[in-house]
């Protein structure tokens, strides 16, 4: 069975061809057959209302599990083209998190037409999830948690899973509260399967449950569940109260909108209000052209010094030969800084009060890439334009690179000491001062020297 149903597996174009050109009884036995994340990034590649039309043909449980798994865009154009009952048995099905997502995302309009369709317990679970502001921790929180009281039994508590565990997102680890709701400790199954009958949960608990606060940033909740290893993470109030948890999927969901969030600041995008295959020419020209102007503007300083030293390059034509290699060079090795310090403080591997113990090492790296990178430019220069125009390029080489892989080194550390986004230090805009820079200096250096009698 197992091996059968490997092989009818099919990849996504496929799924999408049978639910475009498939008879009725290919396209249920799909629905049926095929994993709910493939089935919704194929319907992701369908128009809303085609999507509705094959998705509507499976059971209501398995259109809430395919809806869980499009991205947020896609469920909200979905949720336009369903009939008013059809969605909120979809969203019924849905778990509490997701369907507070779904809600924050629809429109006025929609909210008003779901909402009366909904059982009172899901509209006041959703309304309380969606009122959290946006990257806290409690905007990521589900309500599916499993409670158990500290004077119960093993037994009495493993019924009391056993009868829960349908509507929750786990029960590998249930959170002890007493009556007024405060998180007491956590107990795993595992503890509970294996201790003696009448043991009481509040002496099989364990206290250091690592929770974290509802309005805490959602990145902190992500990195606790990374550190220390836990497939949920109780979310309290500012009395205790446990309200929710956070799984180790949404923290995953956090991690890799973080660091693709990151990686457009580091191209000098700005974050996009959806995925770059959904985004708008509008949203995605807005998206680029302030950084863009703003880097234009910037370069004009490395124009002008170019301009204020028109008459040492004028009598020695070579140092232009060199000039792209040198800047080039400068702009690389901050890059490189800056992409290493941004991650190690994404990651919190070092902190803003260390920047002056990797000053040093980073000097000492700089130092010997530079004189590196100078010993193999100098016998170019030399060939081009004598011993003059190698001892100008080999020192502007060690000097730029040092100041670059220095500009690379602090700006992240600058930016994270006035609660700005180190990621902001992107390669465009290290590159960009490190090029004004590195014409200063290597033309500076240049009138210094070749002005000598």
């Amino acid at each position: 069975m197992g091996l059968a149903t490997s092989q009818m597996q099919t990849n996504t174009h496929d799924i999408r061809e049978i639910f475009l050109n498939g008879t009725p009884e290919e396209i249920s036995a799909t629905l049926a057959a095929e994993h709910p994340a493939d089935l919704a990034k194929a319907l992701q590649k369908l128009e809303p209302a085609a999507a509705w039309a094959t998705l509507r043909q499976t059971r209501k449980s398995r259109q809430a599990d395919v809806f869980s798994y499009l991205d947020p865009d896609s469920q909200t154009l979905l949720a336009t083209v369903t009939p008013r009952g059809d969605l909120a048995a979809i969203v019924m099905g849905m778990k509490a998190d997701d369907r507070a997502d779904l809600y924050k995302k629809l429109s006025d309009h929609q909210r008003d037409a779901l909402m009366p369709a909904l059982a009172q317990a899901e509209r006041e679970d959703i309304r309380r999830l969606a009122a959290y502001d946006e990257g806290t921790a409690g905007a990521i929180m589900t309500s599916g948690y499993a409670a158990l009281s500290p004077d119960l039994s093993a037994t009495r508590a493993l019924t009391v899973l056993r009868r829960e565990a349908p509507d929750k997102e786990t029960i590998y680890r249930a959170y002890v509260i007493d009556t007024d709701r405060t998180l007491l400790g956590s107990v795993h199954l595992q503890d509970l399967i294996t201790a003696p009958a009448q043991a009481k949960v509040a002496d099989i608990m364990e206290t250091n449950t690592h929770a974290i606060r509802v309005n805490d940033d959602v990145e902190e909740a992500a990195r606790r569940i990374a550190h220390y290893d836990v497939i949920a993470l109780p979310v309290v109030d500012a009395e205790d109260r446990l309200v929710g948890i956070i799984t180790h999927d949404d923290a995953l969901d956090v991690m890799e909108a973080e660091a693709t969030e990151d990686f457009h600041r580091v191209g000098t995008v700005t974050k996009l209000d959806s995925g770059v295959g959904t985004a708008t020419i509008a949203m995605l020209y807005r998206a680029r052209v302030v950084w863009l102007m703003l880097l234009v503007f910037g370069n004009i300083f490395s124009g002008a010094g170019i301009a204020h030293f028109e008459d040492t390059i004028a009598a020695h034509l070579a140092l232009m030969f060199f000039l792209p290699i040198l800047i080039a060079s400068g702009g690389n090795a901050g890059a490189q800084s800056a992409t290493l310090m941004v991650r190690a403080l994404a990651t919190g591997e070092i902190s803003v009060s260390d920047w002056g113990r990797v000053l040093g090492r980073e000097l000492v790296v700089a130092v010997l890439l530079g004189l590196s990178m100078a010993v193999a430019i100098a016998v170019i220069g030399a060939v081009r334009g004598g011993p003059e125009i190698a001892w100008v390029i080999a020192l502007s080489m060690v000097l730029i690179v040092i100041v670059g892989s220095l500009i690379g080194m602090l700006l992240p550390f600058v930016l994270s000491r006035f609660k700005m986004d180190p990621a902001t230090a992107s390669t465009p805009l290290v590159t960009s001062i490190a090029d004004a820079t590195g014409v200063l200096i290597y033309f500076s250096i240049a009138k210094s020297i070749l002005s000598m009698p």
